[in-house]
C-alpha cells in the first residue's frame, strides 16, 4: 500500500495509507491527523489545511493556484511551498510523500 506521511510542527511523524484520488484533506481527515481542521470541507475557503510540500515532491503535487494563494497568503507561515492539502489530490505517483504541517492553521 502507498503511504503518505503527514509530520506536525513539533516533528511528530503520521503515515497514513494514500488512495488514490482522494485529497490530502480527506486522506488526513479520514486518519485522524491533528493539526488539520479542514473547517470548510475541502473548497480551498478557509485556509484550515494547510500544509507544506517537501521541495522534492513540488512537480508531483503541482503547483498551488490562484485561489489557493490568496488563501494561503492570509497566513504568517506561507513559504513557496504551502499548499492546502484539499487542494492536493493523491496518485500512485506520490507514495511516499512527505508534508508538514504548521504551528497554527488559519
Amino acid at each position: 500500500m502507498s503511504t503518505v506521511t503527514f509530520v506536525e510542527y513539533d516533528g511528530t511523524s503520521h503515515d497514513v495509507d494514500l488512495v488514490e484520488g482522494e485529497s490530502l484533506m480527506e486522506i488526513a481527515t479520514n486518519g485522524a491527523i491533528p493539526g488539520i481542521d479542514a473547517d470548510c470541507g475541502g473548497e480551498a475557503a478557509c485556509g484550515t489545511c494547510h500544509i507544506f510540500v517537501d521541495s522534492e515532491w513540488i512537480s508531483t503535487t503541482g503547483r498551488r493556484t490562484d485561489e489557493e494563494s490568496q488563501m494561503l497568503e492570509m497566513s504568517s507561515e506561507c513559504e513557496p511551498n504551502s499548499r492546502l492539502a484539499c487542494q492536493v489530490i493523491a496518485a500512485a505517483s506520490m507514495d511516499g510523500l512527505k508534508v508538514r504541517l504548521p504551528e497554527y492553521q488559519i
